[in-house]
């Protein structure tokens, strides 16, 4: 179960407990903490975790799979993301399944946050909360591809993540892509 934040200092504890390379993600986090309302922190966190995620994709099939960068970047970016189609493809790129307390957190944090940009209220201990398991679930995340492929998609800075590997040709990746569950022409 994740950790109950209780108090806004008990949120920014949480920021500053994180990992360097999340805390580069999400960088803008104490200034929002300390000068917006949790709303406007929570819409910020949402963004940066869903750049996070397709970041995930992009590295994985570049760096694990030999993706062509510039096909995988059109794939990425052209793709009708869903919270369900991002689970599958997580698994479809890296033969794991994203974390499972990550995943139940973030189902909670989800809620809190479609009431929110739906035009409903929650309580600031709901939207502390909500905003502590995103950045639970990027540590959980980049902690699980860290260890299996040298991976931090949730981080600051992503030139040279792959290395010199070779890259697929850009029909191939095509091909491959597709076989993932892409959506791509």
């Amino acid at each position: 179960m994740a950790t109950e934040i209780r108090s806004l200092v008990g949120l920014k504890k949480l920021y500053k407990k994180s990992p360097k390379e999340v805390r580069q993600h999400f960088e803008h986090l104490p200034s929002l903490l300390d000068n917006y309302p949790l709303e406007v922190a929570l819409g910020y966190v949402f963004h940066r975790l869903e750049l996070g995620q397709n970041m995930s994709l992009y590295c994985g099939v570049v760096k694990c799979h030999r993706a062509n960068t510039t096909v995988a970047t059109r794939a990425i970016n052209s793709h009708h993301m869903t919270r369900r189609n991002f689970g599958e493809l997580y698994k479809t790129v890296f033969a794991v399944d994203l974390p499972a307390q990550a995943r139940e957190d973030l189902k909670a944090a989800e809620k809190t946050r479609d009431t929110i940009m739906h035009g409903g209220s929650a309580s600031p201990a709901g939207l502390r909360n909500a905003i502590g398991r995103v950045l639970e679930f990027a540590t959980a995340v980049n902690k699980q591809l860290s260890s299996s492929c040298r991976l931090t998609p949730f981080c600051g800075y992503w030139r040279g993540f792959a290395g010199r590997l070779e890259k697929l040709d850009k029909r191939t990746t095509r091909f491959m892509l597709k076989g993932m569950g892409f959506a791509i022409a």
